[in-house]
């Protein structure tokens, strides 16, 4: 038997939609849904036609975190299953932190635990206005993990991360944008429309060069600034000589809208 399927992906006009779709557990992660998640994050990296991402929650949240109940179930094998969850989750933050395609993040309802870490883990992050967001590792003893305590001291900065993640806080949408965690605050109902808005624009431009940029700030905090710079020489001169970057020279040159193709 089959399992069901707890990640939905729909591509059209070159986006990509993916729900997480356990709404009647808070779309909680357990191992499948998080090897769902991994599989879809894989199969869309590897499609050419797939110009931007746009995850989001089925229902009134957008990810609880982890299924503290499923944890539970594993009683002694606890470690094992953990283990299991998080090469998961986190093989499926990776793709996409490494795809060319950039990836937004539509925060419907509230963000707990890996779902705060999912969250902030996209190239984007938008939210509807009745958002909550709160590590919430410690309140039930245990740390972080789903990239949070790489991206979000990045995002806030040292201290904030150590409030957030010992503290518990509980941030809103707004506070939440304050702080650096959104791009984005928009009514409720609006959510889709805003996200799809900006996912449409993102699918007409250069992916190939939204995928340098991502690289180039994935290493940015973590090498020198000659060995960065020699990355950008890299770069630049690869999209140069890019289908996509041959056309933004000569559309500038003309006068003229670029017609991007991703390529």
């Amino acid at each position: 038997m089959s399992e069901p399927a707890l990640v939905q992906c729909v591509i059209e006009n070159q986006l990509a939609i993916v729900t997480l779709d356990r709404p009647d557990n808070a779309n909680a992660l357990n191992l499948a849904m998080a090897r769902q998640l991994q599989d879809t994050a894989i199969r869309l990296s590897e499609n050419p036609d797939v110009r931007a991402v746009i995850i989001t929650g089925r229902g009134s949240m957008f990810c609880a975190g982890g299924d503290l109940a499923s944890f539970a179930e594993m009683a002694d094998s606890i470690a094992v299953g953990i283990k299991q969850i998080t090469a998961a989750l986190h093989g499926a933050i990776a793709t996409l932190n490494r795809m060319d395609a950039p990836v937004i993040m539509a925060v419907n309802g509230s963000a707990a635990g890996a779902g705060f870490s999912l969250a902030i883990a996209g190239d984007f992050a938008i939210a509807g206005e009745s958002a909550k967001f709160t590590m919430a590792y410690t309140a039930a003893g245990l740390s972080p993990d789903g990239s949070s305590s790489y991206f979000l001291p990045r995002r806030v900065g040292i201290m904030r991360a150590k409030e957030l993640m010992i503290t518990n806080r509980r941030l809103d949408a707004e506070e939440a944008l304050d702080w650096g965690l959104l791009n984005q605050v928009v009514a409720d109902d609006s959510l889709m429309k805003t996200a799809m808005q900006l996912a449409e624009k993102l699918a007409r431009g250069p992916t190939r060069a939204f995928g340098q940029v991502k690289q180039l700030l994935n290493s940015s905090f973590d090498t020198g600034l000659e060995t960065q710079m020699e990355y950008e020489t890299a770069g630049i001169a690869a999209m140069a000589g890019s289908a996509d970057g041959q056309e933004g020279i000569t559309a500038f040159l003309e006068k003229r809208k670029p017609e991007f193709k991703g390529r």
